[in-house]
């Protein structure tokens, strides 16, 4: 019997999960890297941002998107604008803030990943990527 899908939902609940220690300024900064991920990722598929969008990539409803969304343009990492093709749409966009946001979060991730594939070869790194990029894409054209 394999487990292999209840080990990659252990892992994203570990992730997806972990506390930020009590510290409110560091859950909220997680909050608005949150946004700011969802956004870029929403662009990245060439799809417009819309409130809507980000709470699906998220998972929870449109309100706690729109709280989520008018945080972090508070904060100035995200833009918020009426749609070109639809004026009752709100469309939103990552500022220059937002961008740097982005880029330090990333390199973060990085820097765990580093951590956790510590000794491992560049082939089973390489191979690990490649099969996690497999998984994100297939989740994106199935629909459970």
């Amino acid at each position: 019997m394999s487990v292999t899908g209840q080990l990659l939902f252990s892992f994203v609940r570990h992730w997806s999960r972990r506390a930020a220690d009590g510290d409110a300024a560091s859950a909220e900064q997680g909050r608005l890297v949150l946004a700011v991920e969802a956004v870029h990722a929403v662009a990245a598929r060439g799809e417009p941002a819309t409130v809507n969008a980000v709470a699906a990539e998220i998972g929870i409803d449109q309100s706690g998107a729109s709280r989520l969304i008018g945080n972090a343009a508070r904060a100035g990492c995200l833009g918020v604008a009426a749609s070109s093709t639809d004026g009752r749409r709100r469309e939103v966009s990552l500022t220059d803030a937002g961008h740097t946001m982005l880029e330090q979060a990333h390199a973060w991730q990085e820097q765990v990943f580093d951590r956790l594939t510590e000794g491992w070869s560049l082939e089973r790194r390489d191979e690990f990527h490649r099969a996690m990029a497999d998984l994100i894409d297939r989740s994106h054209a199935i629909d459970l």
